[in-house]
């Protein structure tokens, strides 16, 4: 130490270096707590409120406080988890009111890669491939929409455990259940899961079936559309009000092929360009060059089971316009 540095300096300087570092650890959470929130949630300006929010709680608290936190990491998740569950019930009551159909929001393949942390001590998940939520899928809208079905502890738990692989002692702290209560949510979260899935194909045979929907929908081709439809497959469509948008879901092969070649016939300059998405190979829709909506499948060994179109501008954001 130099001679002419007071020995207060020096310790005080070391004490800036640590609540620097201390800072840089919390913040780097960011991201894992943004794709947590967003699971939760299912749009990205609701996962950004409650990321915010946590951060907010996080620096309201006393700088001895903090210090006592072993692990700031898993309080920032059971705070954003806390806070997650909270407006879940609201956002329940704002979907009843919501104009048409309200539809989780599409994101880019890779925008939440390598946050989750599923469970390695978990060996009835490892034997059942339906009841585990495997990374690659753990943002899809297929997904996201079960997750609607479930109650918000639901939710809560089997997104803490099932996919950032947090204990069920920890969670029942979250949902204000023991430890066993916190199990069985998990038990019902995974049989909500179990109905609203099919037999899964692999990625390669999801995106020769949207590529084979993409050029049938192109050429006007309604007998060739009809064959990548499962017979009864479900459009549904997200307009949020700011978009002229089918009300109901429409169901059937025949309704929802006729349906598409009706949008083709009166949108001539409509453009399918493709994208990489949660759930496969997807499309942005053009019209006259500019953004129009996006559209993403689910698909099984009988073709397309599910479509999913969004039209809502503010759940697009994440596509280039």
């Amino acid at each position: 130490m130099p001679e002419d540095l007071p020995v207060e300096s020096a310790e005080f300087g070391k004490a800036e270096r640590d609540e620097s570092r201390a800072l840089d650890s919390v913040m780097a959470e960011r991201h894992r707590l943004l794709s947590l929130a967003f699971r939760m949630m299912g749009t990205l300006a609701d996962a950004e409120d409650v990321v915010q929010e946590t951060y907010v709680r996080w620096y309201r608290l006393e700088p001895e406080e903090r210090d006592e936190i072993a692990a700031p990491a898993a309080w920032l998740i059971r705070v954003a988890s806390r806070i997650s569950l909270d407006l879940l019930g609201s956002a329940r009551a704002r979907r009843e009111t919501y104009v048409g159909q309200w539809l989780p929001e599409p994101i880019p393949a890779d925008l939440f890669a390598d946050t989750a942390i599923a469970p390695l001590n978990s060996s009835h998940l490892a034997a059942d491939p339906l009841e585990r939520v495997t990374l690659d899928d753990a943002v899809s809208m297929a997904l996201l929409t079960v997750l609607e079905a479930m109650t918000p502890a639901e939710r809560v738990t089997f997104v803490l455990h099932d996919v950032f692989g947090v204990p069920f002692d920890e969670i029942a702290g979250v949902v204000g259940r023991s430890a066993a209560a916190a199990r069985q949510l998990a038990t019902s979260a995974r049989r909500h899961v179990r109905r609203g899935r099919r037999a899964q194909v692999s990625p390669h045979q999801h995106d020769e079936v949207v590529r084979a929907f993409r050029g049938a929908t192109v050429r006007g081709d309604i007998e060739d559309l009809l064959r990548v439809l499962a017979p009864d497959v479900e459009l549904r469509v997200d307009g949020g009000g700011f978009v002229n948008a089918a009300p109901r879901v429409i169901r059937g092969s025949d309704h929802v092929a006729r349906w598409f070649m009706g949008v083709m016939r009166k949108q001539p300059a409509l453009r399918l360009e493709r994208r990489d998405t949660a759930d496969g190979l997807g499309y942005i829709l053009r019209n006259e060059g500019r953004r129009y909506g996006m559209v993403t499948f689910d698909v099984s060994d009988e073709g397309v089971t599910n479509v999913w179109l969004m039209l809502n501008p503010i759940k697009l954001t994440n596509w280039s316009l």
